[in-house]
């Protein structure tokens, strides 16, 4: 092979790998209304990529609330019974 037809091909492939990384690297495009204000967007990104912390009970408190709920079922199981 010719070494000039080498150095063609390879910069071909160069070519088409720079603009395969081009595409890639670029964001998909979000669909819907744009934003009032690009930047805002841009800036609050990063702040709301962080995991909300959910607030559950402990089990401790869980227990208590479950016993406070079988109290209720009961008293309640107990005046339906009267009537």
């Amino acid at each position: 092979m010719n070494l000039e037809h080498i150095l063609a091909v390879l910069i071909s492939e160069r070519d088409k790998l720079n603009r395969a990384i081009e595409v890639l690297g670029n964001p998909v495009k979000r669909r819907g209304r744009p934003p009032k204000n690009p930047l805002a967007t841009l800036l609050a990104a990063p702040m709301n990529s962080a995991p909300k912390k959910t607030g559950g009970l402990s089990p401790a408190k869980r227990k208590a609330q479950s016993e406070r709920m079988k109290a209720y079922w009961a008293k309640r199981k107990k005046q339906g019974s009267k009537t």
